[in-house]
């Protein structure tokens, strides 16, 4: 996902959320942001009080890691590096994908997340089959997204930004485009989790992108404990498990 915009604060239906892992009342408080749109990665639980997800999961094990209190609060995506460069977070983490743009304006920890660009199309659609099928076509995609960045430089694409994921896959069942492309993660997770055989997924991926925990140019102390924190985690086995959790498999060795 990308990061471009106004910053805007979008409460989350169940509000503020803070971590019972993160330690006790007195250790200091991470204060996380995450758009929680975007599952698997972040999104709102069905009991309405707490996000869930693989990166919700993760900052919470990094938080405890660092014997850290974690808070999460849900705003806006095209929000979250302004907020991290303003101070009222220390902490976004939402599939953000590392880019030389946003590492001008941010600081990233190690890359935990390794994704890609992939479309999805309705299921009796033969015509598109790759990224270069796409010309002329109508995209839907999300908005301040490297899938909005890339579905513009498609020639004569006509590209609809929508607020959401979810937004976009409504947008192809109902007729008004004629693809979508969003993360990989995404696509696949909306496909199993809906039992959608109306859709169908094209296999290709356009980019190969590394998702980052952004924070504050100057708070260098914060990135290096946090890169230390999810060495840690990636050794003794935790983040395998959230990974293989979230996406059924083991984590690549490389990730």
């Amino acid at each position: 996902m990308a990061l471009i915009g106004s910053l805007l604060l979008v409460a989350g239906c169940g509000g503020n959320t803070a971590s019972k892992d993160g330690g006790s009342d007195k250790a200091k408080v991470l204060k996380v942001a995450t758009n929680a749109d975007f599952a698997p990665f972040e999104f709102q639980g069905a009991d309405g009080k707490e996000y869930q997800g693989f990166d919700m999961d993760l900052i919470r094990a990094l938080g405890k890691e660092m014997g850290m209190q974690v808070k999460i609060d849900n705003i806006s995506f095209d929000g979250l590096i302004p907020a991290l460069q303003t101070g009222n977070i220390d902490v976004a983490i939402s599939g953000m994908s590392i880019n030389d743009d946003r590492k001008k304006k941010v600081a990233f920890s190690d890359p935990y997340y390794e994704a890609g660009l992939t479309i999805m199309v309705k299921a009796d659609n033969n015509n598109i089959k790759s990224f270069k099928d796409l010309q002329g076509k109508k995209i839907a995609v999300q908005i301040g997204t490297t899938s909005a960045t890339e579905a513009k430089k498609i020639p004569n694409a006509e590209v609809k930004e929508l607020n959401s994921s979810a937004d976009t896959f409504l947008e192809l069942k109902a007729g008004n485009v004629d693809a979508v492309i969003n993360d990989k993660p995404v696509n696949d997770y909306y496909k199993v989790k809906n039992s959608d055989d109306s859709v169908k997924r094209i296999g290709e991926k356009l980019t190969l992108e590394n998702y980052g925990i952004a924070m504050n140019k100057d708070n260098t102390e914060l990135v290096k404990n946090l890169n230390e924190a999810l060495k840690k985690l990636k050794a003794n086995g935790e983040y395998n498990k959230i990974y293989k959790k979230w996406f059924g498999t083991d984590a690549p060795a490389a990730t």
